[in-house]
């Protein structure tokens, strides 16, 4: 018999006696499981939320080219503003006005500058009400810059955009739970009271980052802000470069521009942010990272769990079966092979917690891909990962067991009653 053969023989052995061992000691070994199947479901969830999370912020930053930046009143920041003097001084930097966003529309190397205002307001069609949907206010160039699949309908025009008309284009979610299966377009809902007729219907992109397929309505932003009460100092800019033009570039023009409009001398720092989608993207690794640092922090403490359960259920296991290792050792089985068998045997029990864990995981998964906006999906990593974990957890934890029963005297374990 090969040496392979005989390693095979050892394996099957070893997965049929820890078989055997569930069966015999079921609370013990369910225990061990569990602890397992906790700490893999765990690790395979997140990782498949936050593999969702991700194709979601690209989906995102692909919809507005890579090169797009963003200008806004405020940074992006997590200081903590106590009121003292010099604390969180862009707290009193001025609103972007519209005379700035012309003079940044004029520069030579932008294509576009689109404005956007996020806001709410109460939306009744008929007898159908939504109390508080999401209202967002563009100017015309929001089909250059956000490129929107309008259909059916149309965008409204830089006319309309211009005079503030009273025309909306709303997303499939809002058209289904104003209208039914009848057609939207044409008809006049009304946002806080106020009358706007439906011109189109666009898919929104639905994401982690823009909070999901939720009902929400695109109006001019003049409009916004002249029938709905939205505040004009709440509007961020989105910058798109002209083609052949990189970032940077365009970066700088923006910047000298906005700082000469604003008087800034060189020695004071700029009373606006520009936003890039790499400092956007470091954001939220530096959230999501510590995230999901935690949670894998929380799935090694259900592997350690489990890892414990295998340390007694083996012991138990190398004591109940002394006589047996006794008689083994007399025909000639060796330390290595007492060793391997029960290093086997505890694999495979955090094995089967690892295989249901990772069951229990994609049911998960599914559940957070129908019920959010996040996408989730399990990648094979992680699938890799979780079995591996598992598998390792009852090699390390198993040693301690397997090497007390390989070292067994031979004399003395046929003696044990």
């Amino acid at each position: 018999m090969s040496a392979f053969t005989t390693r095979l023989s050892a394996v099957s052995e070893g997965v049929r006696i820890a078989i055997d061992s569930v069966r015999a000691n079921k609370v013990r070994a369910g225990l061990t499981i569990l602890g397992i199947a906790v700490g893999v479901f765990v690790v395979v969830a997140i990782s498949a939320a936050v593999h969702g999370i991700n194709q979601s912020v690209a989906n995102d930053f692909a919809s507005t080219g890579p090169t797009t930046f963003f200008v806004t009143r405020y940074p992006i920041s997590f200081e903590n503003c106590d009121g003292s003097e010099g604390a969180c001084a862009w707290l009193r930097n001025p609103p972007i006005r519209g005379n700035e966003v012309e003079a940044l529309r004029r520069l030579s190397n932008v294509e576009a500058v689109g404005e956007r205002i996020d806001w709410g307001a109460k939306v009744k069609y008929r007898d159908v009400e939504l109390p508080s949907a999401g209202v967002e206010g563009y100017s015309a160039e929001w089909t250059t810059i956000g490129a929107p699949e309008v259909y059916p309908g149309r965008a409204f025009t830089a006319a309309e955009a211009r005079t503030g008309a009273r025309v909306a284009v709303v997303t499939t979610t809002m058209a289904e739970r104003l209208f039914g299966e009848s057609d939207p377009i044409g008809k006049s809902i009304t946002l806080n009271g106020v009358p706007f007729e439906v011109i189109g219907v666009y898919k929104d992109n639905s994401s982690f980052l823009s909070g999901g397929d939720r009902p929400k309505a695109v109006v001019p932003i003049d409009a916004l802000v002249r029938y709905i009460g939205a505040r004009r100092s709440n509007n961020g800019l989105a910058v798109k470069p002209r083609e052949g033009v990189s970032r940077d570039v365009a970066i700088d023009d923006v910047t000298a521009a906005m700082r000469g409009l604003r008087g800034t001398r060189p020695s004071e720092e700029s009373s606006f942010a520009i936003i890039t989608q790499d400092k956007l993207l470091e954001t939220y690794n530096s959230i999501f990272g510590m995230f999901f640092l935690v949670m894998i922090a929380l799935s090694g403490v259900g592997l350690i769990v489990g890892g414990v359960g295998v340390i007694a259920i083996m012991m138990i296991s190398v004591t109940e079966r002394t006589r047996e290792i006794g008689v083994r050792k007399a025909l000639g089985a060796t330390r290595a092979t007492i060793l391997w068998q029960f290093l086997v045997e505890a694999a495979t029990l955090t094995g089967i917690g690892g295989a249901i864990g990772l069951f229990v995981g994609w049911l998960g998964a599914l559940l957070i891909r129908n019920f959010t906006p996040i996408q989730a999906s399990i990648p094979p990593l992680a699938v890799v990962a979780a079995l591996g974990a598992s598998a390792i957890t009852g090699i390390l934890f198993g040693m301690l067991p397997a090497s007390r029963a390989a070292r067994l005297d031979p004399v003395e374990a046929l003696r044990y009653e």
